[in-house]
């Protein structure tokens, strides 16, 4: 079973999804918590990427972090006693990764981490404890990069269960990098030229659902005068934006560009032909390093160090920094880009997902999908511990 809910999590996910799908010895249960709902944040990704068509739509939608993970394990736990997975599979550090891997982790199914080991080590962002979390109820640990294994290891985690297979996300781009080149317009539809523009994402909590943090930001861009900034706004900054009176003169400042979310082929053409890219997520930070594009970083941490280490993305923080960093990477934008182009790759080299299969495959040939560890026991509900869930189901 693999439980998605999310934008990144259809993305990154895609490519397994699909082995998964065409393997004739792997029955796949794919379920879509509805965490992400609206259009543009969740069914075009089905579209653009061929993602298989979801078993079960939860639809859980928005709400507190208590309200929808906890909605979702309720649902969820209905689901696996029916449907009765060998193995939970959960992408990223959303809330449905965290409520997948609690919920299976309490009815005894081994839980496969995907993007195991990452760490901000800034327990504000939920995304942090969400994956904290994770890892430690799950059974297999997929961890994208040499740091995440490190990470892993100094948690106490047995190096018998963690794997190292690089990250799924270079699949996928390398899979869809050259569709989207064919087929998207999106700079023609947007008349843009390569290199004339910088790309804007900006949703996390931390920036957008604090009014002075966000005003801060969105007053930096604007000082950024002589950079055109294209601006894919999330529903959920539209949102806040709105809340917090900023919207309208958002939309008016004349450097910003606000469109609505794209699908993902037209997004990384989007990201491959910018000058630079300014953004809060963890993800596009290294979707711009692995399509040689220079980053800005609008956080003061990030789980992704590998590319604040090559000297490819800047971590500048939410306030007047933004507009001193950001030109001093315009300014030197052609060396940078250089230097990405030859800076080593540590995120892998396309293979992540086949290597997932072929371990989970082998993990159950030899017997080791089993929760048998007395410490995993010890977290389970006692309810449940002498219950037979086959016997459950």
């Amino acid at each position: 079973m693999m439980i998605v809910g999310t934008r990144p999590q259809f993305i990154k996910s895609s490519i397994l999804a699909r082995i998964l799908e065409e393997d004739r010895e792997i029955k796949l249960q794919l379920i879509h918590t509805g965490q992400h709902y609206q259009f543009e944040m969740s069914q075009i990704f089905f579209q653009d990427l061929n993602f298989p068509k979801p078993d079960l739509n939860l639809n859980v939608g928005s709400g507190s972090h208590a309200q929808q993970t906890a909605l979702m394990m309720m649902k969820l736990e209905e689901v696996m006693l029916d449907m009765n997975p060998d193995i939970v599979l959960v992408p990223g550090d959303t809330n449905s990764t965290l409520a997948g891997a609690l919920t299976a982790i309490k009815l005894h199914i081994p839980v496969g981490h995907i993007e195991a080991g990452l760490r901000s080590y800034d327990l504000n962002m939920p995304e942090e404890i969400n994956r904290r979390l994770t890892d430690h109820c799950s059974t297999l640990l997929f961890a994208p990069t040499n740091t995440a294994v490190k990470n892993l290891l100094q948690e106490g985690i047995k190096m018998d269960s963690i794997f190292h297979v690089g990250d799924t996300m270079v699949d996928v781009l390398q899979s869809y990098m050259p569709l989207a080149r064919k087929y998207s317009n999106i700079l023609y539809e947007l008349n843009l030229e390569r290199d004339s523009y910088a790309l804007l994402t900006l949703h996390r909590p931390e920036n957008v659902d604090n009014k002075r943090r966000f005003k801060t930001i969105l007053k930096a861009l604007r000082g950024l005068k002589e950079l055109q900034i294209i601006f894919p706004i999330h529903p959920r900054t539209k949102k806040m934006a709105r809340k917090f009176g900023l919207y309208e003169d958002l939309r008016k400042t004349p450097n910003i560009h606000l469109i609505d979310p794209v699908g993902y082929l037209d997004f990384i053409v989007l990201m491959e032909n910018s000058k630079i890219i300014l953004t809060d997520s963890g993800g596009v930070q290294k979707e711009a390093f692995l399509l040689g594009v220079p980053c800005v970083t609008l956080r003061y941490n990030t789980e992704w160090i590998e590319t604040v280490e090559l000297g490819c993305n800047f971590l500048v923080g939410a306030n007047e920094k933004i507009i001193t960093e950001t030109i001093k990477v315009l300014i030197k934008n052609d060396r940078l880009k250089e230097k990405i182009k030859f800076s080593p790759n540590p995120f892998g080299d396309g293979t992540a997902s086949q290597r997932i299969l072929t371990i989970i495959k082998r993990q159950y040939a030899d017997g080791k999908l089993k929760i048998t560890s007395p410490n995993m026991l010890k977290m389970l509900n006692p309810d449940h511990l002498h219950q037979d869930r086959n016997a459950t189901n």
